[in-house]
């Protein structure tokens, strides 16, 4: 999952981006508004933004509402001082998809988080190809009932690739979907991490490497 977090206070910004990234997300951070609309704009793969609303520049109230006007926006999950009842009102009035409230908790940030990345995606919590089973719940993989541990790279990889569902999913598509925006093209981290990934996985091989074009899931 790709997160976008925008938030002026930059100690919290690095705080939540780092408890996020333990949590094998893929995390960029704004500090101001008009830096934030023109990353969704340029990278156009988050699948959730956390905004808060007092920003400098573009207020998240103004993202908020052209992002909610846009075709294919990204979930938007409010996280702000602003907590009372009228605000929650109007942060779900302007296309919010969920509202929080500071100070908050960290464990409901994430779930609240990862809730609105399988409603924007249409998934289920549980994804099943072949013999293979995952819990994105529970960030659990098994195969054919044998418990596999993956690091959280190689988990968001398999989860890009399942959802996928046969699609061939390239390179630059992996980089994009799993690794933040620091993320250098040219590195051959996606290779090593299928390469790791499709060993745990064990034989026969279900991730097929199309020269030129990417990688498949073939369950």
């Amino acid at each position: 999952m790709r997160v976008l977090v925008v938030e002026d206070e930059q100690r919290l910004a690095a705080h939540i981006a780092d408890g996020l990234r333990d949590q094998g997300m893929a995390v960029d951070v704004s500090h101001d508004g008009d830096e934030a609309l023109y990353k969704i704009r340029l990278h156009g793969s988050y699948d959730v933004v956390v905004l808060d609303r007092d920003l400098p520049g573009l207020t998240g109230d103004e993202i908020c509402k052209e992002l909610a006007e846009s075709d294919h926006a990204p979930m938007i999950l409010m996280l702000t001082a602003l907590a009372g009842t009228e605000d929650r009102v109007t942060g779900l009035s302007l296309g919010a998809d969920d509202y929080l409230g500071k100070p908050f908790s960290f464990a409901e940030l994430v779930l609240r988080i990862k809730a609105l990345g399988r409603r924007g995606r249409s998934h289920a919590a549980t994804v099943t190809r072949g013999e293979i089973t995952m819990d994105t719940v529970r960030r659990t993989v098994s195969r054919a009932g044998r418990p596999i541990m993956l690091t959280a790279k190689e988990f968001a990889v398999l989860e890009v690739l399942l959802a996928a569902d046969g699609a061939v999913m390239s390179q630059e598509q992996l980089l994009d979907r799993v690794w933040d925006e620091h993320a250098d093209p040219f590195t051959n981290t996606v290779r090593v991490t299928v390469n790791r990934l499709r060993r745990k996985l064990g034989e026969p091989s279900i991730i097929e490497t199309r020269i030129g074009s990417g990688y498949r899931i073939t369950a």
